[in-house]
Parts: structure tokens; C-alpha cells; sequence
């Protein structure tokens, strides 16, 4: 797949619904087929269909994690406190089996539970949605399915943080990526690379001022003049300034973002694409998410599904036991 060479050239062809995987077009009207004609016979179904994506481009593909695993002690904002890892008890008698309150075990009951006492919706790498701000702004319940995956721009200001943590993301620099890999794709998922995100184990300098951010400026030119799907930054909030004024405008003008971004230094700066999984309670005014991005297969991060297949998984080198902060983890 040639254009898969050519990373800018992979996502604008992505992102217009032109080319799906080597022969594949979309002919608007007609729903997915090959280049060369629309051939409509059952022998055919499963040639034209997305599984010839998946086999041909996602099955080589590279797979990078984007998010932190949440746990108790972690960055949080300074104004929550963190969540409380437990093994889960039974809520009622099972009679020659289980007594409420007890706590479920592998020895006894078969397997094991763990309950989670998560202090708010803005935990870890997370998803926020306009009703984190705006009273009547969507909720995580609202997003359409449409977010589900789209083309991935990284936008890297790693080198300016080197010199100024306080540095926030300007117009400047989205011209920047613009003039070396083409114009950014509307509907896309911009994500600001800071580095910032491997002073995650130390959590007091982690929130700490200065840290980096994106400023307002530069959020009105991605989503009025570019018209991406939302930003995602590696802090737990988008600037520095007294108001929180980007995260104010962003909220109360409909649209989402993405902290607690990881990993953006494995990624490249285009041609991959995210995909994007959140929690989903009911009127949730957060999402605790999940972000993966999609690579071309000669990528040199990242593992690919031959690599990681996913089943069966990998055993533990140890038992699990629960370490003194709840989390499972293989015992000694």
C-alpha cells in the first residue's frame, strides 16, 4: 500500500473515506468495493468487506497504548482525592456457599473481585465531556459511536517544554506540523505531545506549576478553522492561566478533550489513527478512557497482532496477590 509510505498521505485518504486497503475503495452510493469494479456476487461478500481492512492493513499494523493504568496512588487534581482499590465482599448469604460481607477468594469461592471506590470521573487518562462544565452540555452517555476511531495528528512541543515547562501550545506551532505533513484533517484527534506524561510516578510535580498546556488561541484554530474532533494533552489540565480559561471555552462551547494522555513520543506525528474507548455511565460528566493508536506497519514502536494476538494471554510469572494498596499484582 503505497500510501501507507507516506503517513500524511495515509490519513487524508483515511479520513475522506477514498481507500480502505490495497484495492478497496468507498464509491459513494454503491458502499465498499474494489478499485476496479463493484462486484456484488457472494463470492466476493467477504473480499469487499471490512475484514479485508483488518487483514490486509490493521492485522500489520502497530499498536501503541496511550493511557495510564489507574490505580491508588497516581496524579489526581489537587481539589479530588484518589481512588481505593478493595476485593470486592458478597452482597447477600448464598447458602453453603458465601456469607454477605465475605470476601470472595480463589481458594474458596473460585475466583476473585475487586471493588472500586473512584472519587470522581476525572481520574487518570480520561475523557471530558462539555457537562464536566456546562449544565446543559452533553454527558459521556451522549457521544455518538462515531468517536470510535479517527485519523491521529501529534503535535510535538517536547523541545519548547524542555526549555519553558510552562510552555502552552500556539498557533505558530500547528503551521509548523502543517507546512512539513499537510493540513490537518477535519474530524481528526489532535494530541499534544509534551513529554510531560513520564513525570507521571511523581505525582507532587506532576500537577505542579509551570507545566505545559494548550493555549486558547490555538483551540479556536483547531476546531473553528480545522474542525478536529477534539484535543488531548499529556497534563490534568489545559493551561495554567487562573480560569482554566481553554478548558472553560472547550466546555462551554460543545466540545471534548482528552488528558492524561501518555506514550505520544512512540507515536508518529501523522498518518496513524486513534482509537477511543471510554467508560459510559449514565449522565457521566467524565469518561475514564482508553486510547490506542494505530500505526503503519513499519513503524518501529509498538506491537503488531502477530506479535500481541490477544488469546491466549500471557500467565503471570507469579500468583496474584493484592499488594497494600489493593491492586493485584504477582506475588513473590
Amino acid at each position: 500500500m503505497k500510501a501507507a509510505r507516506n503517513p500524511a498521505r495515509l490519513a487524508a485518504l483515511l479520513v475522506a473515506g477514498i481507500i480502505l486497503a490495497p484495492g478497496i475503495v468507498l464509491v459513494p452510493g454503491a458502499g465498499i468495493g474494489p478499485a476496479s469494479a463493484q462486484d456484488t456476487s457472494p463470492a466476493s461478500a467477504q473480499d469487499t468487506s471490512l475484514w479485508a481492512l483488518y487483514d490486509q492493513s490493521l492485522k500489520s499494523a502497530k499498536y501503541i497504548d496511550l493511557t495510564h493504568a489507574f490505580e491508588p496512588v497516581q496524579p489526581v487534581w489537587p481539589g479530588f482525592s484518589n481512588a481505593r482499590f478493595k476485593p470486592a465482599v458478597a452482597g447477600r448469604d448464598i447458602p453453603g456457599y458465601v456469607a454477605a460481607g465475605e470476601e470472595f477468594t480463589y481458594d474458596k469461592h473460585g475466583f476473585v473481585a475487586s471493588a472500586y471506590d473512584l472519587t470522581t470521573d476525572q481520574y487518570g487518562t480520561q475523557l471530558d465531556p462539555p457537562s464536566h462544565w456546562n449544565p446543559l452540555g452533553a454527558t459521556i452517555s451522549d457521544l455518538p459511536a462515531t468517536y470510535a476511531v479517527r485519523p491521529l495528528v501529534v503535535i510535538d512541543i517536547s523541545g519548547k517544554v524542555a526549555g519553558d515547562a510552562g510552555y502552552h501550545l500556539q498557533v505558530a506551532d500547528i503551521e509548523a506540523w502543517e507546512a512539513t505533513h499537510g493540513r490537518i484533517p477535519e474530524g481528526s484527534v489532535v494530541f499534544v505531545r509534551s513529554d510531560w506524561y513520564k513525570k507521571w510516578e511523581d505525582a507532587g510535580r506532576f500537577n505542579q506549576k509551570p507545566f505545559p498546556g494548550v493555549g486558547l488561541d490555538a483551540l479556536k484554530f483547531l476546531h473553528l478553522d480545522r474542525k478536529i474532533l477534539f484535543h488531548g494533552h499529556e497534563p490534568l489540565d489545559t493551561d495554567t492561566t487562573p480560569t482554566l480559561e481553554g478548558e472553560h471555552w472547550l466546555l462551554h462551547n460543545d466540545f471534548v478533550q482528552a488528558e492524561g494522555v501518555a506514550n505520544l513520543d512512540k507515536v508518529p506525528e501523522a498518518g496513524a489513527l486513534v482509537t477511543i474507548g471510554f467508560a459510559k455511565p449514565k449522565g457521566g460528566s467524565g469518561g475514564f478512557a482508553r486510547y490506542v493508536a494505530i500505526a503503519p506497519a513499519d513503524w518501529p514502536e509498538g506491537v503488531s497482532i502477530t506479535d500481541a494476538p490477544g488469546a491466549p494471554l500471557p500467565r503471570q510469572p507469579a500468583p496474584l496477590v493484592r499488594d497494600r494498596n489493593g491492586v493485584f499484582r504477582p506475588g513473590g
